[in-house]
């Protein structure tokens, strides 16, 4: 089906019925007979062969102007697998395909298709080059289906693809041949789905990726270098998985990351340098975990122009160590902890239970240090009184021997 036939109108159903689209095009009025007519009536001796010769080339040019549309309606319409339609914009190239219930990729699509949407069906596998009849894809929308086994090279022949949508199936795994051919991949979308941890080898070919998004899995570990490939990588949504401990080197290569979610899993502990590497951070979400305390150095390790920190949501154990943390990372200028005010403690009475972190729960423990400062003040003062007054008495016997030995020596 091409524009260039108007009869054809720009929206098409395509289906296992497709051919009866031929009804609806119109052949173009042939004008040559009644102008034959006109000329073998001045020539009566050769009309019946003139007559016959015109009708052959007639119909030579209407097979000639029909064999393009019937090569590709039947091209559209042989495929046994259109159970159900799909709807073609033709001009705009996208295929709707959404909510029909396939078991199995369509492979009767528009070869010149730039957007394919298969949301909401039921596949449940995508084998190797599955897509190989709709290689000018750029945005492939899979997402809520039945998706368990993605088969190593199944989006090779996708090289040109901008954006793919895999949330909500139930993928547990990825191949190293899960990557392959997605170079130009810009927008990848993996959310709700069945991961459990990230290897090295998962993302080695997303050489420009921008968006990852990976939450709402089951995430409980991430390799060293698992994101080592993906340095033009913008945001990372790592939210609502199982991650407890976030070692140094995870995140080596991601220097250009500006948008980091954590929030929702179980972090406890951060390693020191972690987040050195991401100087372009500008949002780094870490609500709703189960960290109690923090130290100065992992935050004061975000070399960047000015970066944005949640820590809302954590039991923190507060103390006045803890206090101290929090006061000298709100002094650092280019650092900015937008939630502070609402950090509350989990450790203390219930007296104190609502306390937020920018509460003198350390009263007592600065009472005690002052007590105990001045009891040292009062002692050397003491000291030093005691010093002076034992040096003036020694000063004042000393004083009056001698002016006894010198009334001794006048006497005599």
């Amino acid at each position: 089906m091409t524009s260039s036939h108007t009869a054809l109108k720009p929206d098409v159903r395509i289906s296992s019925t497709a051919l009866p689209l031929y009804n609806s095009v119109s052949l173009p009025a042939a004008n040559t007979q009644s102008l034959v007519h006109r000329h073998i009536s001045h020539s009566p001796p050769a009309a019946a062969a003139l007559m016959t010769d015109t009708k052959l080339r007639t119909s030579r040019m209407h097979l000639l102007f029909m064999l393009p549309l019937v090569l590709e309606v039947l091209s559209i319409s042989m495929s046994h697998n259109f159970t159900y339609d799909c709807t073609c914009h033709l001009e705009l190239k996208i295929a709707i395909c959404t909510s029909s219930n396939f078991t199995h990729l369509p492979t009767a699509l528009p070869p010149f298709t730039e957007q394919l949407d298969l949301s909401l069906n039921h596949l449940s596998a995508i084998r190797p080059q599955a897509f190989h009849s709709t290689r000018r894809l750029r945005v492939l929308l899979l997402n809520d289906n039945m998706i368990g086994v993605l088969a190593d090279g199944a989006f090779s022949l996708l090289e040109g693809l901008l954006r793919l949508d895999l949330s909500r199936n139930r993928i547990s795994f990825l191949s190293e041949g899960f990557s392959r051919g997605l170079g130009s991949l810009r927008d990848l979308s993996l959310a709700e789905n069945r991961l459990t941890s990230l290897d090295s080898s998962c993302f080695v070919h997303f050489d420009a990726l921008q968006r990852l998004n990976l939450s709402h899995n089951a995430i409980e570990t991430i390799k060293m270098r698992a994101f080592g490939s993906m340095s033009t990588l913008r945001q990372l949504q790592l939210n609502s998985n199982n991650l407890t401990v976030l070692k140094n080197g995870i995140f080596s290569m991601l220097r250009n990351l500006e948008v980091l979610n954590l929030h929702h899993n179980q972090i406890h502990y951060l390693d020191v340098g972690m987040l050195s590497p991401l100087t372009s951070l500008a949002l780094l979400d870490l609500t709703n975990n189960n960290l109690s305390t923090i130290q100065f150095k992992t935050f004061l390790s975000l070399n960047t122009y000015s970066t944005h920190i949640m820590l809302q949501g954590n039991p923190w154990d507060c103390d006045c160590d803890l206090q101290r943390v929090f006061r000298k990372l709100c002094n650092v200028k280019r650092l900015f902890l937008d939630d502070f005010d609402n950090l509350t403690c989990v450790n203390l009475d219930e007296s104190h239970r609502n306390y937020t972190m920018k509460e003198e729960f350390c009263v007592a423990e600065m009472v005690t240090v002052l007590v105990i400062t001045m009891t040292v003040v009062i002692t050397v003062v003491a000291a030093i009184l005691m010093a002076e007054k034992k040096r003036k008495t020694k000063n004042k016997e000393k004083h009056w021997t001698e002016v006894g030995e010198l009334a001794c020596a006048s006497h005599d």
